[in-house]
């Protein structure tokens, strides 16, 4: 339910997306006011179900859903990743990595965005917080004992105060200066594919001269992410469907038999995105309004769950009135920084090092992946830090 006539929280959030939801979901109980500033006017299924993306969840992601008491409505939409295939094309070397090598259930998990957002939201609804769609977020600035949000709702201006101010998806809106920003020059194409053989669970990595190529197994299909140029995005968008198939036959291989058929495509840009620092303690940035990343290796939504996983205890153990202190923001940056860097800068180097077909650079690669195939410990660590992050070490 939508309240208008607030003017002063504890806590300030700024894009009721699925980090912010998840955000308000984890501040459950701790006896904080907290309001959800919300763009949109409705947060229903039919809206949410229209992004055509699906996301790549860790296991770790899946025991802070279960935390948030989330999981349960989601996982009947889940399908596991039990073992991941990581080759490259036209040269040799490969690796499996499974879930039993690491002793978890599953590797991860795959839900289409819809299907994510609609348990997060029905969360939101019912943790206690105040949700007000239709807010459109018009400034965001601090002083010495508060945040203030500008904010226009049903045609009036307005303001709240708040003691921390977090921006999240909703944050974008919002420019931010850039710590560091990278165009690939890429952009995503997604839709599900239906292939000869069923997919066991199984997963692919598969690196190409163009970018990688990800098939990650949602119900009885994958779910594709195939790195495009952006030279080539339109025409690539423009193929009928038995040419589209038989450029990613070509591209993949036969390791699933034929592309049988596929979806109707959409698209998405790439980049790397790392914002800096927020100029005032009382302001913080938590996932896509603190960092994008590219989807190799499936860290993004992961990293940003992490984000309001850590701030909400965080916040929970700090006595209302340091809310927005100095010593606060700075803990928090401190407690997030190698992971958001590491997964950045790992995300980074994967793009840059198999996004060619450089005769050395082909060799090395072949060599590593077929190290680490060979070498149980370092597949472990390995599938560790794509399950929890900066935590695995």
């Amino acid at each position: 339910m939508d309240h208008v006539a607030i003017e002063h929280v504890d806590i300030a959030i700024v894009g009721g997306g699925p980090v912010g939801a998840a955000l308000a979901a984890g501040l459950e109980g701790s006896g904080l006011s907290v309001a959800i500033l919300e763009a949109r006017v409705r947060l229903a299924n039919p809206l949410e179900a229209r992004d055509p993306r699906a996301l790549a969840l860790s296991h770790g992601a899946r025991l802070i859903l279960d935390r948030l008491g989330v999981w349960d409505a989601l996982s009947r939409h889940a399908t596991a990743i039990e073992s991941i295939h990581v080759s490259q094309r036209g040269g040799l070397g490969s690796a499996v990595l499974t879930a039993r090598e690491v002793g978890a259930p599953a590797l991860g998990y795959v839900a289409e965005y819809g299907d994510l957002y609609a348990a997060l939201a029905e969360r939101m609804s019912t943790c206690g917080a105040t949700l007000l769609t239709g807010a459109r977020v018009t400034s965001v600035k601090a002083t010495a004992g508060y945040g203030m949000v500008g904010y226009r709702h049903n045609g009036a201006e307005r303001l709240l105060t708040a003691g921390l101010v977090v921006l999240s998806e909703g944050g974008k809106s919002l420019p931010a200066a850039m710590r560091e920003e990278k165009d690939y020059g890429q952009s995503a194409v997604v839709c599900t594919v239906k292939t000869q053989q069923p997919h066991d669970h199984r997963a692919y990595e598969r690196f190409t001269p163009e970018g990688p190529i990800a098939l990650l197994p949602l119900g009885d299909d994958y779910a594709l992410v195939w790195t495009t140029p952006n030279a080539q995005l339109e025409a690539r968008l423009a193929l009928t469907e038995a040419d589209f198939l038989a450029r990613l036959q070509s591209a993949f291989g036969d390791r699933q038999g034929r592309l049988l058929a596929a979806s109707p495509r959409a698209s998405f840009p790439l980049k790397l995105q790392l914002a800096a620092a927020s100029p005032s303690p009382r302001i913080l940035r938590i996932g896509n309004a603190a960092h994008v990343l590219h989807p190799v290796a499936g860290q993004g939504f992961n990293l940003g769950l992490r984000d309001a996983w850590k701030l909400a205890e965080a916040i929970i153990d700090t006595p209302r009135e340091h809310l927005g202190d100095a010593a606060f923001a700075r803990q928090y940056e401190k407690t997030r920084h190698f992971d958001i860097a590491g997964g950045s800068l790992m995300t980074d180097i994967l793009v840059e090092a198999f996004s060619n077909d450089r005769f050395l650079l082909k060799h090395g690669r072949g060599a590593a992946l077929a190290l680490l195939d060979l070498a149980p410990p370092l597949k472990k660590l390995f599938a560790r830090k794509m399950m929890f992050g900066a935590q695995a070490w």
